[in-house]
């Protein structure tokens, strides 16, 4: 187990969450299901955490109650190898309800904010010429779902 992972608050949607993420990733597994037993503060056997990996990080969805909604202050970050992993998850994230925002931003159907971005795209905004890293900082800005192509074609200059 990761020393440090992300613990994701639900009211009740826990393992439908976690199920769903599931669905999303290729490389993802279920690790551990802890449910309610009896004299909890849940229904028995209803899940209290649920424990997961997606693409190798550990995550753990808790059915902790109305007190807390996601807001985008936090997002998941997902660095996508190329473009069809970009359209891929992307259209995985919103098949199922979810809201694109701008700039690879999408806000799944539980309220979870997403990044999905092409690992190109950093390396685009990174590069030490501050004029092609701001054409591509200024390509991007407008989008909603991220375009590798339309980013690169900013970068060069066209």
């Amino acid at each position: 187990m990761d020393k440090i992972s992300p613990c994701l608050w639900f009211n009740g949607e826990a393992e439908a969450a976690m199920n769903f993420y599931l669905s999303v990733f290729k490389r993802s597994r279920c690790t551990n299901i802890l449910r309610w037993g009896e004299g909890g503060h849940g229904v028995p056997g209803s899940v209290l955490l649920a424990t997961f990996e997606l693409e190798g990080q550990t995550f753990s969805a808790l059915n902790g109650g109305p007190q807390y909604q996601f807001t985008p202050a936090i997002s998941l970050f997902v660095n996508c190898d190329d473009q069809a992993e970009v359209d891929e998850v992307w259209g995985k994230l919103v098949a199922a309800g979810g809201q694109p925002v701008q700039c690879g931003w999408i806000t799944d159907h539980f309220g979870v904010s997403w990044q999905i971005v092409p690992r190109q795209a950093m390396a685009l905004m990174d590069d030490p010429d501050p004029a092609r890293a701001a054409r591509v900082f200024q390509a991007m800005m407008p989008m909603i779902k991220l375009d590798l192509a339309d980013l690169q074609r900013a970068y060069d200059g066209g």
